[in-house]
């Protein structure tokens, strides 16, 4: 099978970001599908990844965690799925990714791919869509139907991620959402998003939301932690909680102590990673999740089409994505053909 990957650590723009090359085809273990990859996209997990694993011997590494496509075939134990259904899913951290033809994933990881969306409008929400429902309703531990009289701040709230999240949170909860943008285009993009109030990150946002007149219980902090971290503490109210997904290397959860704060990281690799009992919770939420957006409560993420994935296109899209410039997600198609 055709496949993209990386032959070099370094940065996007060095010539080994990425290659084609020819691979074998995956076998399915048990519990796998063997999908037929029709639709990708980008997160700054590519780049992270990139950065600290060295490609294995022999082959390039092949990345990528956000695809939709066919199911070619199944391993003994699936039951949920069967040849020819139309699925997403992000995959595992450890195997290989979803810039190839084929993939072979566990069907516990896996949803139904929305009816009404194309596969590369489709492959924009699985990823953010995990993180965003797990970091929701499992990290700040909101319960569907609740949050009636408290506020959410989410910080970085154009990205992949925060688009989604404000998505869930207006739909999902009775939470007012506010999200952090700092641009005309941004701040266009969270409120279409569904966002009840915008403030700027590039501003003290202590003293953004006080001017609103909001205290939040909950804050989603997307980017850049390290520079938010002092104002989330000052304007969080007491006994609330905190969650992140970036990587601040200068936090200290000291602080959080006089005021009684809940500090949570998430990480949606976590279940697959570990072989946790509760994998399907992924399936489950995908699947709900496809529900959404066929009912049209919720919309898709995908702001980009990059076209057929190729190496120049793939290169393209991670470019776009580590600009910081980007919004919402950049999305692919398969390989020309496909």
């Amino acid at each position: 099978m055709k496949a993209l990957g990386y032959s070099e650590q370094g940065p996007v723009t060095s010539a080994g970001s990425v290659v084609e090359f020819e691979t074998a085809d995956p076998v399915p273990g048990p519990n796998d599908l063997l999908v037929e990859v029709h639709g990708i996209s980008v997160n700054p997990v590519d780049f992270k990844v990139r950065a600290n694993r060295p490609p294995p011997e022999g082959n390039p590494r092949i990345l990528g965690w956000d695809a939709s496509g066919v199911v070619r075939a199944v391993g003994s134990n699936v039951t949920m799925f069967k040849p020819g259904d139309e699925v997403m899913y992000a995959g595992e951290f450890t195997r290989d990714g979803t810039n190839a033809e084929l993939q072979c994933v566990d069907e516990r990881l896996v949803g139904r791919k929305p009816s009404t969306l194309g596969f590369a409008e489709a492959a924009a929400l699985p990823l953010t869509s995990i993180t965003a429902w797990e970091m929701l309703f499992e990290s700040l531990r909101v319960e569907e139907g609740g949050g009636e009289g408290e506020a959410l701040l989410i910080i970085g709230g154009a990205g992949g991620v925060g688009s989604i999240l404000i998505q869930l949170a207006k739909k999902l909860t009775q939470l007012t959402v506010v999200a952090s943008a700092s641009r005309s285009d941004t701040i266009d993009w969270v409120k279409k998003m569904g966002a009840d109030y915008v403030v700027n990150h590039r501003n003290n946002l202590a003293k953004e939301m006080s001017d609103l007149g909001i205290v939040p219980k909950y804050v989603a902090t997307l980017t850049n932690t390290d520079d938010h971290f002092d104002a989330i503490i000052e304007m969080i109210k007491p006994r609330g909680h905190i969650a992140m997904i970036d990587d601040p290397q200068n936090v200290s959860i000291g602080p959080l102590k006089m005021k009684a704060l809940t500090f949570s990281w998430e990480f949606m690799f976590a279940r697959s990673l570990h072989k946790a009992d509760d994998m399907i919770a992924q399936h489950k939420l995908l699947s709900r999740v496809a529900d959404l957006v066929d009912s049209g409560e919720i919309i898709s993420t995908a702001n980009k089409n990059n076209g057929p994935l190729s190496a120049e296109s793939l290169r393209a899209a991670l470019e776009h994505q580590n600009s910081g410039a980007a919004i919402g997600k950049t999305v692919m198609a398969g390989f020309a053909g496909a």
